[in-house]
């Protein structure tokens, strides 16, 4: 049950507003009886709505008739949150111990004020704020981005790509524009970066290698779009992934065909054909990786993926383009794609030896 009357259940944070991201993140903590209470005008509710989630709106609550989940419109809290709720039950509280207007309340009459003040606390642990005004729905919108960041984020992502992507992630939150295309712009902008790559010259290498930076930045985009609107899905996942993968291989190869246009070495195309088939082999190990079930080797092997699967390398190639020495990332591509699928596969390998001995 949700009480929507709290003038501030309108604004929108990045896009949303404070009702629309509490009734999805409810319903996507498990709950799909939503009864939402309003007295006045009938709630926006865009992105529940293109979900397919219909709560009931009434002007006066009903009676609490069994254990029920109270949360107030003005409240921004996180899916996550609301889940661990849902299974220990008590009060939500901010990270700095400020209780929240949203806890699990029994079977009774007692007005929800009153039977909330009697919950145990529990404190929150992603982005938990009672939204009373502009100044603390800035706090909490700033709050909510800060807190969008990915397992794979490696060290120039979380310092530079992502803050750089960030800019546009909060204008196109605005616009139609959705995390598919933001994809597709990515892939395009990284296929643009290999076809320079291949021409060979200094000049054009180093437009590519800028090319491929700003490509890392905007792969970051789409993300946060989709994480921030509720929009995440199984093919933008995919998408993502494998479109990755399809710059990688064209980079690999075009910086191959590149050097070997300059003569300096006679291993550049065979560098080159290594790096490819070693980029492809490893793709192969990550998507099986992605179908084992969980434990604790693969969890391992997952932060061994996440770290091999950065875009951290994207500011290696930058530098080797302005030092003209691009044939040393070449060199590393071509042995290390190699040992990280073979290093991934044994680990996978050793997991399933395992869950067979255990059956």
């Amino acid at each position: 049950m949700i009480f929507c009357d709290a003038p501030t259940s309108g604004l929108k944070i990045a896009a949303l507003t404070l009702l629309d991201r509490l009734v999805v993140a409810i319903h996507r903590a498990g709950i799909d009886s939503i009864v939402i209470v309003a007295s006045g005008a009938r709630p926006e509710l865009k992105r529940a709505a293109a979900l397919g989630i219909v709560p009931r709106i009434v002007p006066e609550p009903p009676h609490i008739q069994c254990t029920t989940l109270i949360a107030y419109g003005d409240v921004l809290v996180q899916t996550a949150d609301i889940r661990a709720l849902l299974q220990e039950g008590g009060r939500l509280a901010s990270g700095d111990g400020t209780p929240l207007p949203i806890g699990i309340l029994p079977p009774g009459d007692l007005p929800c004020e009153t039977a909330l003040d009697r919950l145990p606390k529990r404190t929150a642990v992603g982005v938990a704020f009672n939204v009373k005004d502009d100044t603390s729905a800035r706090k909490a919108e700033a709050a909510l981005w800060a807190s969008l960041t990915s397992s794979s984020d490696g060290l120039v992502d979380k310092v530079f790509n992502r803050p750089c992507g960030r800019y546009l992630s909060k204008l196109l939150v605005h616009t139609p524009v959705s995390p598919n295309a933001v994809s597709l712009a990515s892939i395009g902008i990284g296929l643009a970066a290999a076809w320079f790559f291949a021409l060979g010259t200094q000049q054009a290498v180093l437009f590519a290698a800028i090319l491929f930076q700003f490509s890392a930045i905007v792969d970051c985009v789409d993300g946060d779009i989709a994480r921030v609107l509720f929009k995440e899905s199984p093919f933008g996942k995919w998408l993502d992934l494998a479109g990755d993968q399809v710059v990688h291989v064209a980079v690999f190869a075009a910086i191959a065909i590149g050097l070997a246009r300059t003569g300096e070495s006679p291993w550049t195309l065979w560098l080159g054909i290594s790096a490819v088939l070693g980029a492809v082999l490893s793709f192969v190990v990550v998507v099986r990786g992605m179908r084992q079930p969980a434990n604790d080797r693969n969890r391992i092997l997952q932060k061994l993926i996440d770290a091999a699967t950065n875009r951290d390398f994207s500011v290696l190639v930058l530098a080797l383009a302005f030092l003209n020495r691009l044939e040393w990332f070449l060199w590393m591509s071509a042995i290390g794609s190699h040992l990280f699928w073979m290093t991934a596969l044994m680990m996978q390998s050793g997991s399933r030896t395992r869950e067979h001995r255990a059956q």
